[in-house]
Formats: structure tokens, sequence, C-alpha cells
């Protein structure tokens, strides 16, 4: 059977590889023939993972296919720096600074300052690498075109598809985003309800939303969420979602309850109830992070004990693996190779988990690192161990005829990077300046600023330089290099520049608001045009409730009442001038108002698969409405609106039966009561059981009593 297994691998990937040499010959043929165009650019998967070790301050690459450290690229950098890769380049990332370095010359780049000082999420993606900086909510795109995205609050756990799409969760207001390929706006095509909690995952390549107040999932669909998917069990606010699923399951973890359950997804995409989740138990008292998912495993790591865990589809744990290593928690990873590593806080080790067994394997990076460092050769061979060394023969040296040799003198290497690289806006033109960047070993000669378009050379003695004729309203990012006798050194940034006239007022915002039936409004805005400014803060008001200063893109508002027009504006600064208000924004927004109570009328009641589905129309009276439906037991409130189906799952019956539906809103209650036969496939069905005679009996009791 273990011959017949490797053999079955073996043919698989020959004829993997069988396939992919025959596309690119044809591929090749097609374009020397003539007779296809070549591809613009053609996306490859990223093979294997980068991991920055703390001791050798260098950035190592493990082969997950050949569990091997192939690469080293020597970039500095501070300890528990995390490692992106895209095409080209790889991105050592800090809190303060990201370095880029060339993946095939292994040299260092330039470095450039992050969006905000903390640990960002990376997703390695088509287009990418992105870096995530969820407290900030902004989005840093290093492919190319870079960008950074601003989200407009803070985020949970990003998700990206395969194409390169990535899609968000704002964790304060519960909308859903998404900023495709080479993109730099997002679009928010959904939204949570008011007060729910959630989280983003993937199934079928295909966003998904944990909505872990109401314990349901939702497609993300163009025009918002689909219906709900309930979960089957009851979850804590802190549960976290996989990225994807593992055939029909999604993995959740509540760490709360010390529990991974791993929930039936069919009924996502099919009419039909889900299976019973699987829960599986954690230990008590550990801190997870994860869960992460692969093709067929799902991987969580117990921070507490150092370990890493590996399950499959059906909750069976495939492995239990210490992380080596010191420092923090290890980190999890998904890479684009269907693998998971897992890097020890100081990269001195990664353990690769394979997706499709979930059998990990540790790779030993400080040895990998010792290897590849030569030591200095030795002056002369070193004496045997049979006879001790003889002792040196002391000499005099012929009074004033010798000098004693002069230190040795180290080489020279190419200089740092400039410091506190900061640029001013002019009318056409940006005024950049720096402090002097470490010479190493070799006087500065020079400094080279480059911006989009142009580049200057300015002495080794400069501090500044200003550039001119550039274009007012495009914004630049300037970047400065210092050169000495041993090379260039590396780059630093300025944070990008919109050149313009002086004291130019900022664009207008683009505003969105909702208002609910209990008047409150939710404000939410995008940061203008600041036309070379700098942002002082926004100016906000709604109609009857007086203007606020907000430092963030969104403020919230209650006691609104009626037809209200919010506004936003911002207020910038330029140097040491006068404040300047911006131009405004706004939008109107109508509370709105229950115009009598609730109706609600039960259409068609079917039966399939010991679950009933219950279809109403309502009309909630120009208010939200929540709709339960009861036949022995209640169902839980969900949305409703017109034509609106309500599930009730786990029963059966015989012949006719009663069920009663419920609508509520701000304005009152009303309902509806069936009595019949349900349908199946057209047609009525009596199906007989001991689950039917036993919800009979129960309701001849409740009619004696």
């Amino acid at each position: 059977m273990n011959t017949e297994k490797r053999f079955s691998a073996v043919a698989r990937t020959r004829m993997a590889v069988a396939l992919v040499v025959a596309g690119c010959l044809a591929l090749v043929g097609l374009a020397v023939t003539g007779q296809a165009a070549t591809p613009e650019r053609l996306e490859f998967v990223q093979v294997g993972h980068w991991v920055y070790n703390d001791a050798a301050q260098s950035a190592f690459h493990v082969d997950g296919s050949t569990n091997r450290v192939d690469a080293r690229a020597d970039v500095p950098g501070a300890n528990g720096s995390q490692v992106a890769q895209g095409d080209g380049s790889g991105y050592v990332v800090e809190r303060n600074r990201i370095t880029e370095f060339d993946k095939a010359t292994l040299s260092v780049e330039e470095s450039v300052p992050p969006p905000a000082p903390e640990t960002p999420f990376v997703l390695e993606i088509a287009g990418g690498p992105y870096l995530v900086y969820r407290n900030a909510g902004q989005i840093v795109r290093l492919g190319d075109p870079a960008a950074t995205v601003p989200a407009g609050g803070p985020l949970s756990r990003p998700v990206a598809t395969t194409e390169g799409t990535v899609w968000t969760h704002r964790v304060d207001n519960g909308s859903v985003c998404e900023l495709p390929k080479g993109a730099a706006v997002m679009a928010c095509p959904a939204q949570l309800p008011p007060g729910h909690g959630g989280g983003l995952t993937l199934v079928g390549d295909r966003p998904v939303v944990l909505d872990t107040t109401g314990d349901s999932l939702h497609r993300v669909g163009p025009d918002g969420l689909g219906d709900a998917l309930p979960l089957g069990i009851k979850l804590s606010p802190s549960a976290q979602v996989a990225n994807s699923a593992v055939g029909d399951r999604l993995a959740i973890a509540d760490p709360e309850r010390n529990q991974l359950h791993l929930i039936d997804i069919s009924g996502l995409d099919e009419d039909r109830p889900s299976a019973k989740p699987i829960s599986v138990e954690l230990s008590k008292g550990s801190r997870f992070n994860g869960p992460l998912s692969s093709s067929n495993v799902v991987a969580m790591v117990d921070e507490t004990r150092g370990e890493v865990l590996t399950y499959d589809a059906t909750g069976k744990l495939r492995s239990t693996t210490k992380v080596p290593g010191q420092g923090t928690a290890p980190r999890l990873a998904k890479g684009e190779d269907n693998r998971i590593y897992v890097d020890s806080s100081d990269g001195s080790h990664v353990l690769v988990v394979n997706g499709d067994d979930g059998t990990v394997v540790d790779v030993d990076v400080d040895k990998a690192a010792s290897s590849q460092t030569a030591g200095a050769p030795s002056a002369g061979p070193e004496p045997s161990g049979d006879q001790p060394a003889p002792p040196p023969q002391q000499q005099q040296a012929p009074p004033n005829t010798q000098q004693a040799p002069p230190p040795p003198v180290a080489k020279a290497t190419p200089p740092g990077a400039p410091r506190k690289v900061g640029a001013t806006s002019g009318d056409g033109s940006i005024k950049v300046s720096w402090s002097p960047a470490a010479d190493n070993g070799a006087r500065i000669t020079g400094y080279r600023v480059t911006w989009t378009g142009g580049s200057m050379r300015v002495g080794g003695s400069s501090r500044g330089a200003t550039i001119s004729g550039l274009t007012n309203g495009t914004p630049y990012v300037i970047t400065v290099v210092a050169e000495n006798s041993a090379g260039i050194g590396p780059g630093a940034s300025a944070k990008a520049v919109i050149p313009g006239p002086a004291n130019r007022p900022a664009g207008a915002p683009a505003v969105t608001a909702n208002a609910t039936a209990a008047g409150n409004v939710s404000v939410r805005w995008t940061q203008p045009d600041l036309r070379g400014g700098t942002l002082v803060h926004y100016l906000v008001s709604v109609t009857g409730k007086g203007q606020r200063t907000v430092s963030s893109t969104s403020a919230d508002f209650t006691g609104v009442t009626g037809t209200a027009t919010v506004t936003v504006r911002a207020v910038t600064k330029f140097g040491s001038g006068a404040e300047v208000n911006g131009a405004t924004g706004s939008r109107k927004i109508t509370v709105p108002v229950a115009s009598g109570p609730p109706t609600i009328t039960i259409t068609q009641v079917r039966g399939k698969d010991n679950a009933l589905y219950v279809s109403v129309n309502v009309d909630g009276k120009g208010v939200p409405a929540t709709c339960t439906a009861e036949f022995f037991s209640e169902t839980k409130p969900t949305a409703c609106s017109g034509a609106t189906t309500l599930t009730i799952p786990s029963v059966a019956w015989v012949g006719a039966i009663t069920i009663t539906a419920t609508v509520k809103t701000s304005a009152g209650t009303a309902s509806d009561t069936w009595r019949g036969v349900p349908t199946v496939n057209g047609g009525a069905l009596v199906w007989l059981g001991p689950l039917a005679l036993v919800g009979l009996r129960r309701r001849k009791e409740k009619e004696i009593l």
C-alpha cells in the first residue's frame, strides 16, 4: 500500500510538471510564431517563505518543498521583524521601517517609513504583498503600483482572493469592504447590523462574513449580505474564523470557551440544512493564535505552551509540535504554495506544515545561518594534537631600523540611509531636507534625490534640496540616498507630498450616513485631497446637534429626528500658518418613522429534509423589522422585509399542522397563523416517524391544557 501511495504521488508530480512544461512551451511557441500575443504579465505562485533571523540580522528563505534554507539576504532590522515577499522583492517589516531587498541580487534597495508604528498583518498575494495596519485602518500595497489606502477605521483580520482582491471588515461600523488588485480606493458593498461583531473568511474563493453576534454566516455580494446560515452553536464575541474553508467545513476558534468548531457550510450555496457542527476541546488556560487553513488542514498555535496543532476537516488532531526559539509567541503565516509556516519569534526556526496531511517539519534557520557564514581563514596550520606548540622565540628588532606595522584598517562599506527625511510642498515645487547618513568608513561624496519623473544629485555636505517644475495636485514621494567611495547606500523616503499654492483649502470629503428608527445617525467619510496641507482635524455637524471636532473619519450622533443634513470639513495647516477650513462635504439623512404597526402574512409552508420553510410577506411600515416562526419551538429573530423565508430546522410532522409567524418593529407586533399540510416538491407529504408521534403527543397535551 505504501509503495502504491508513493508511486501515485510521484506520478501526480510528474504529470503536473509535464503539463506546466507543455503549457509553457506552447505559450513560447505561439509567441515566437506570432500566433498569440505575449501576456503583459504572468502571475506566478510564490514558493516558500521568508523569515527574519534576529541573531544573524538577515532574512532567510525556506523552501517548503525541500524543507531547506536556500537563500540569505543581509538586511538590517529590529528583532522580531517580519518578512513579506512579492514577485521581485522582499521586504523586512519593522514597526518603524520597511526595508526592500532584491530577491535576485539579495541586496538592499531602499527603506520607507510605515503609516503607523504597529505590527501589520501580512498578505502575500497577486499584486502584493500587502501590509494591513489593523488598528490604524491603513492598507499598504508594496507591489506595483505601490500605494497606501485608508480604510477609514480599525479592521478585523483581512482575507484575500486568489486573483488579488483584499477584503476587510471595519470593527467600528461593521462595513465589509474590498480593495481590488491595483486599486487605490476601497468599495464597501455590505455591512453587518449595528452592534454586531464578526470576521471575514473565504468559501470557494468568495468572501463570507461570520456574524458572531447573530451566530450565522453570510455570503457577501454586490447587493450586500446574503441569507443567513445558522451556525448551530453560540459563539463568544472573541471567536476567530479561519481564512478559508477546508472542504465543506469552516474552522472557528472560540478561546473563551476553549473550543475549536468545524461548521458545515454546504448550506451557503444549497437550500438544505447543515450537518451538526464538530467541536474540539482546546487546552484550558492557553492563549491561541489562529485558526489558519490550507486545502486540507487547520493549524493553530498554542502560544502559552509554544506548540503548533494541526487538525483535518473532521476535527482529528494530526500533529502537536513544539516551536523552538525564545522570545514572544510564534507567528502563523499562509504561503501561496498551500503550506502553513510557523516562525519562532526570534526567527531561529520555521515549522513547515504540509497543507495536505498536516505533518510538520522543523527547519533550523540558526544552523543554516552558521553554515552560510564563512569565518576568516587561519594564518597558518594549527599545531598537531600530539605535540604542544613551541613557545614563540624572543627576538629583538635592531634599534631604529624597523617600525611597528600600522593597525589594520576596516574596509569601508556603502553609507547608511539618510535620517529624518522630510518634505514640504510649494507652488509647483517640493522642498526636501534630511540629516546626514552614517559614512561607514568613507566620506559621503553626495546625495541622490529621486522622485517619479526625475532625479538630482547634490554634494555630500548638503542637508536639503528644492525640486521645481512639478505638477500641482499630483502626489510625489521623495527618496534620498547617500554615496561614498564604497557605493550607494539604502534610501529613505518622506511621506507623499502634493505641491500646490500655499493655503489652498482641502477638498470636500465623500460623506455617507445611516440612520435608525431610534434616532441614531452614524456618519463616515473619506480623507479628501488636502492640497498639500497637513490635516489638523475635521469639523462635523448634524442639523440640530451642533458641530464637533473629530480627528478620525467617523462620528455618531443620537436623538436626531426628521430629515437632517450632515456636513464634514477638513481643517488643514501649512507650516506655522493659520488653520484653513476646507470645502464642505454633505449628505441628507432621514430618520425612519413607522407609519403604523407592522403586518405579516404566511404565503406558503414547505417541508424538506426534516425542516420547514415558512414563506412570509412582511411590511414593517418604514422601519426595520424582525420575524420569528413557531412550531413547538420558536426560531431566532431574523431581519425581515417583503418576501422572506423563515426556517424551522430539525422538526417532523404528520398531516395538518399549525404554524405561527410573528413580526416586531419599534411600533408594535403582529402575527399570522397557518394551518395545513406542508408541501414538498409541489405536493402534500405525510411523513410519519417516532419524532412525528412525539410532536403529535406534545401538541395534544398543549391543546388539552
